[in-house]
């Protein structure tokens, strides 16, 4: 959200990791003996949800999604560095992929996220692309309406 949205305060760390299908318990066990597990059931959660919840030694958050599915490949191919500080460089997903990630997710703070990115990104954005790696997750979600309401805002956003 810092990069390509208005920035919020927030205290977690949303990561992809590739691991894709068949590696999930591997990459898991791992990231559980560096990390601590935020929850008891830290490792089931993991391979049932594909996603690790921990804790770094800060106390920050960290949400590791065990990507494995072709939008997750190509949102880590197209992701690129972001200068935060002259000694600091992330690597950061598109602004396109983060409205992918954040309609599908669905929640009021995403659908919030998303509106700010598009007032901010405006007519760079390629909606084209947003809307084609969207449709597949929606229909597997079955949640059509997911695509309406991303739809009407950029109705209301990207109107000529």
């Amino acid at each position: 959200m810092q990069r390509w949205g208005e920035p919020r305060l927030t205290t977690d760390v949303d990561l992809t990791l590739l691991t894709g299908f068949g590696r999930e318990e591997q990459f898991t066990d791992l990231l559980l003996t560096h990390f601590r597990p935020r929850r008891a059931d830290a490792r089931q959660f993991a391979l049932e949800s594909r996603v690790v919840l921990l804790e770094d030694k800060a106390g920050t958050s960290l949400d590791i999604a065990l990507g494995a599915i072709p939008f997750e490949e190509r949102a880590v191919q197209r992701a690129t560095p972001w200068q935060v500080q002259s000694n600091l460089s992330l690597i950061t997903c598109s602004a396109e992929d983060l409205i992918v990630f954040k309609a599908f997710a669905a929640r009021g703070i995403d659908w919030m996220d998303v509106e700010r990115i598009i007032m901010r990104q405006g007519s760079k954005l390629r909606v084209d692309q947003i809307l084609s790696e969207l449709r597949p997750l929606v229909q597997a979600k079955d949640e059509p309406q997911i695509l309406s309401q991303l739809q009407a805002i950029f109705d209301q956003y990207l109107a000529d």
